[in-house]
């Protein structure tokens, strides 16, 4: 049995040791907020994993366009897995074809046609093509219907609860629908699984036998922002008004972002830059916590040493708002004392941050040396601890 003091010792430390880390963070502030006019946004920092703008995010809404990131996904998972090569061919259907004739994105394939996967990949991409994105699903599912359910799996299988198909372009029908949150994360998932195939969303031109000129150039408007845009995918029916799913790298960050319903082209390119603009420099990455640093001590029971440092893990990277005014507060959280033996490294609690709309994060903490149990004298010494406190006890009793 512990003694008393060491008993109230546990249940304070439970709740954690405060520590100021305004020194290493330069301050935080929890005021930061974006007015987008966007119906339905969600602004994600690739870097540091942290959403920093949710708005009507996980509403399954039309996606048009930009639900073709998923048919694109299962070509590049397809290539990935090997069942296909950038020289495979697929034939075009009569129903590929019928597209160019509805009016929609094309990249102007006609029945006859040997695209290569190479190919349609940039007629899907960079000319939004909706024939592509049919001979792309027939040629991998043999039907557009079998493909949509396909699509419809894989969303579930990557966590995108709120995504459903019901073909590969995003042409309307009440059942293909997708959150901004689901958009999102889809991108992230492109970018990180698949670098050698990403390049080529930041594509500018793709003219499938010179069928088209007028109509080759990329139609995503950061391109010409200069604010280090590489993708990802735009959108629009009458429907789902006009949406964009972007990215963009400065100084080493990268954030993806997804807008919708917005009313022209015209300020979906500027609500797009908007955000960017808005991500890039309302935040900084903050390193408050590197790997081996002491955070705090922890005092050891009946071991060779009264005290163990408890060091970090791991590196901790934080983005936090540039107007930083307030100090960010952490919480060392372990049980007290610890009992010996330790091991050097053994996981012994973890350090806890909050920031105000930002959220939590945790880093865990580690044993920076071994302690051995103490040997008959550090028992000895608690046993008389232990019976001189329960003889003060009775005495004050």
């Amino acid at each position: 049995m512990r003694h008393p003091r060491l008993r109230a010792q546990l249940r304070r430390s439970l709740i954690g040791g405060l520590l100021a880390l305004s020194t290493a963070l330069g301050g935080a502030s929890a005021a930061f907020a974006f007015d987008t006019g966007a119906q339905s946004a969600w602004v994600f920092d690739v870097t540091t994993h942290t959403v920093l703008l949710e708005k009507e995010a996980d509403v399954a809404l039309p996606p048009a366009s930009m639900s073709k990131l998923m048919t694109i996904e299962l070509l590049f998972k397809a290539l990935k897995e090997g069942r296909v090569q950038m020289d495979t061919t697929f034939g075009v259907s009569p129903h590929a074809v019928s597209f160019t004739a509805r009016g929609g994105s094309t990249m102007y394939l006609q029945t006859g046609d040997r695209p290569t996967v190479e190919e349609l990949i940039q007629g899907m991409i960079v000319n939004s093509g909706n024939d592509a994105c049919v001979v792309v699903a027939e040629g991998l599912e043999g039907s557009e219907e079998a493909f949509a359910a396909k699509m419809t799996a894989r969303a579930r299988e990557l966590g995108l609860d709120q995504s459903t198909f019901a073909n590969s372009s995003g042409w309307p029908d009440p059942n293909q629908r997708m959150s901004m949150a689901d958009l999102g994360r889809l991108a992230v998932h492109l970018i990180e699984e698949y670098p050698d195939l990403y390049p080529v969303f930041s594509q500018l031109k793709y003219d499938y036998q010179n069928r088209a000129p007028a109509n080759a150039n990329n139609r995503n408007p950061l391109f010409k922002l200069n604010i280090g845009a590489d993708g990802l995918k735009t959108g629009h029916t009458n429907e789902a008004g006009y949406g964009l799913v972007g990215s963009a790298v400065q100084n080493g960050r990268r954030i993806v972002f997804v807008v919708s319903g917005i009313d022209s082209d015209a300020n979906r390119a500027k609500e797009a830059g908007n955000v960017a603009t808005w991500a890039f420099n309302n935040f900084q990455l903050r390193n408050p916590v590197k790997a081996g640093e002491t955070v705090t001590q922890a005092p050891v029971w009946l071991g060779a040493k009264e005290s163990v440092n408890l060091v970090a893990a791991e590196d901790l990277e934080l983005l936090v708002p540039s107007a930083a005014t307030k100090t960010i507060q952490g919480a060392a959280v372990f049980n007290s004392p610890i009992a010996a033996p330790i091991e050097a490294g053994q996981q012994l609690g973890e350090l806890v941050l909050q920031i105000e709309g930002v959220g939590e994060k945790r880093v865990p903490l580690v044993a920076s040396e071994a302690v051995e149990e103490g040997g008959f004298g550090v028992r000895a010494k608690a046993a008389f601890n232990r019976l001189s406190s329960k003889a003060l006890s009775a005495v004050n009793g």
